[in-house]
């Protein structure tokens, strides 16, 4: 079955730092545009960083200088590096992919890793 399964989530101290990835399994395929999105609770999912398969980068406002978003090609792999984390990060993060499948696989979404900042 193609999926994308995250790790690295956890719990972390304001100031301190993470790192998430989502890795695509299933079979071997290509993947255009990833990104990071993220839903803390009561609020709407929003758009954390995107990335496309040439490595162009796009990141919200409230994230900026923080956080690095990068992928892997060859591993279909995407990644995100969180600094300076502040409590209003806590959210649930999903992974996201655009493939070069057919639906039902054209668009897919991570089960989502929990990241939650505080002392």
């Amino acid at each position: 079955q193609v999926q994308l399964v995250e790790s690295g989530g956890g719990l972390v101290q304001p100031g301190g730092s993470l790192r998430l990835s989502c890795a695509a399994s299933g079979r071997e395929f290509g993947i255009n545009n990833m990104a990071w999105y993220r839903q803390a609770p009561g609020k709407e999912r929003e758009l954390v960083a995107q990335i496309t398969r040439a490595r162009a980068t796009n990141y919200a406002d409230s994230v900026k200088g923080r956080f690095t978003i990068s992928r892997d090609n060859a591993k279909n792999t995407l990644y995100l590096q969180m600094n300076s984390l502040k409590p209003e990060d806590t959210a649930v993060y999903y992974c996201y992919a655009e493939t070069f499948l057919a639906s039902p696989y054209r668009f897919l979404w991570g089960q989502g890793t929990l990241v939650t900042v505080s002392s």
